[in-house]
């Protein structure tokens, strides 16, 4: 875990994989509860039976939201971001996604700093996402994810 205290900090980390969260199982009520919140019940995600007679996956799969959902929690196990007034999820850059993920399977997300730029008090970082999956070469998903802070 990086704690980061401050902008300085932060620039010393630019350009640098600073790590990967620790691994978390994506499980049926998982996806079911998120499937209430998103109001999204298609049968590939919440129906088990069908999907394991009619999905090409064999299985149910998680919703590409509720994995993208999942960026704050996981960053949050890999970097503490102290000292700061206001944080913003700023936005969500150049994302792909790459396969999909299917119940009880573990993920993790790993994270580089790409840039962080002081924009007149503000500090906004963009931060390089690549969510992993266990046992996969290829990542779930790619992107960049946009970050402004206001430190103290």
């Amino acid at each position: 875990m990086h704690i980061i205290n401050s902008l300085e900090e932060y620039k010393s980390l630019e350009g640098t994989i600073i790590g990967s969260s620790p691994w978390h199982t994506i499980d049926q009520d998982q996806i079911n509860k998120f499937a209430d919140v998103t109001l999204d019940h298609q049968w590939i995600h919440v129906d088990s039976h069908r999907a394991a007679a009619e999905s090409p996956y064999g299985s149910t799969i998680a919703h590409g939201y509720l994995t993208l959902s999942l960026i704050p929690y996981l960053w949050k196990q890999i970097a503490d971001v102290r000292n700061v007034s206001l944080e913003i999820n700023y936005g969500i850059e150049n994302l792909k996604f790459g396969i999909p993920v299917k119940v009880d399977s573990e993920v993790s997300l790993q994270a580089t700093i790409k840039s962080v730029n002081d924009m007149r008090g503000i500090v906004k970082v963009i931060v390089g996402a690549r969510l992993l999956l266990r046992d996969e070469s290829k990542p779930v998903y790619t992107g960049n994810v946009v970050f402004l802070y206001h430190f103290k």
